[in-house]
């Protein structure tokens, strides 16, 4: 509809020695303006309302600049950096913590030590930042992160309800909370992704999932898309519980500001959409119909809006690696 009224407007774009510039005839050439404010003004609520979900912690990458040329720990040649600094992340992000809730003592951690009914989004953007700088970091900056998240896990353990204990720092726990992660990721990018990976290429982003995995001691990693999808969906320890069902329960409808819960609820209708059979059966969800077109069409105008993550864009001017054309729309952060 947009681009219709546009082409009405009778806007004649020339090309005079590589600029491009434009004629606008009295009153059409108004109008034109007027769309262009308001396709404008429409971008930058798209923005607002979805930065919101991970606006509620610290800046990511805040000093990277200071380290370059460092490519970090992946580089930008890697698969992981195209994967995660695109609109799908948003909902790779929500899934990864609705199949998180699946693990009884993963999941009892949550509901006994973390604080996610008073700070509903506080635990997204947590990950948001430690993705962020484990991804795209400098390694000082991926080193930190990491020292964060080995810090925040050190007082959680317990016991879970069905009387077994847990711990954190556990490899198999870290593990679960990571090769999650991983697999939403690349989950939301095949099935939203402005094109689907290749097989060598969905591998390779696992193999280099789990150089970040390693240095949180998690164990076991799998290094194939198909081996880590096994291992998720086959785990043995997956069952429904109570804390399980409050944090789903929480999830479905956090109590966030209509803007941007309208935008939140696409994208977790588009997350529970993904979810293999056995894993909606233990977490008891189901999408919503229509809720797969929905997010894509949701996801689409992200990008549309968004363009690709500014960290990335970040990530590759503080290494030197070539920043590709029309991919980033948002200003680099400062």
């Amino acid at each position: 509809y947009i681009d219709a009224r546009l082409r009405v407007s009778s806007t004649v774009v020339g090309r005079c020695h590589g600029r491009t510039v434009e004629h606008h005839h009295g009153p059409v050439g108004t109008v034109g303006r007027m769309i262009t404010d308001a396709v404008r003004e429409l971008k930058d609520r798209v923005v607002g309302a979805t930065t919101a979900l991970f606006s509620h912690g610290p800046q990511p990458l805040a000093d990277t600049m200071s380290y370059a040329p460092d490519p970090g720990l992946l580089g930008p040649d890697s698969v992981s950096w195209r994967v995660i600094g695109d609109a799908t992340a948003f909902v790779g992000g929500i899934r990864a913590l609705l199949v998180q809730t699946a693990h009884p003592e993963v999941v009892a951690g949550v509901e006994q030590h973390s604080r996610y009914r008073d700070d509903p989004l506080g635990r997204l953007s947590r990950t948001s930042v430690y993705v962020t700088e484990t991804t795209y970091g400098a390694m000082p900056e991926v080193e930190a992160a990491v020292a964060t998240v080995r810090r925040a896990h050190r007082p959680v353990h317990g016991r879970s309800e069905r009387d077994l204990p847990y711990s954190a720092g556990q490899p198999e726990m870290a593990a679960w909370v990571h090769n999650v992660l991983t697999d939403s990721f690349l989950v939301a990018y095949q099935e939203f992704g402005p094109q689907r990976l290749t097989t060598e290429e969905a591998d390779r982003f696992v193999e280099e999932q789990t150089r970040i995995g390693a240095l949180l001691d998690a164990a076991p990693l799998p290094t194939t898309a198909a081996e880590l999808a096994a291992w998720i969906d086959e785990h043995p320890a997956l069952a429904s519980t109570r804390a399980q069902a409050n944090a789903i329960e929480f999830l479905r409808d956090p109590p966030l500001a209509l803007p941007v819960k309208a935008g939140y609820k696409v994208l977790m209708q588009a997350a529970v959409s993904t979810l293999t059979p056995h894993i909606a059966e233990v977490t008891g969800l189901s999408p919503a119909r229509g809720a797969r077109r929905v997010g894509a069409f949701g996801v689409d105008s992200l990008r549309w809006a968004l363009g690709s993550s500014p960290s990335w864009h970040l990530a590759l001017v503080r290494s030197g690696g070539d920043v590709p054309d029309g991919l980033f729309r948002q200003p680099l952060p400062t």
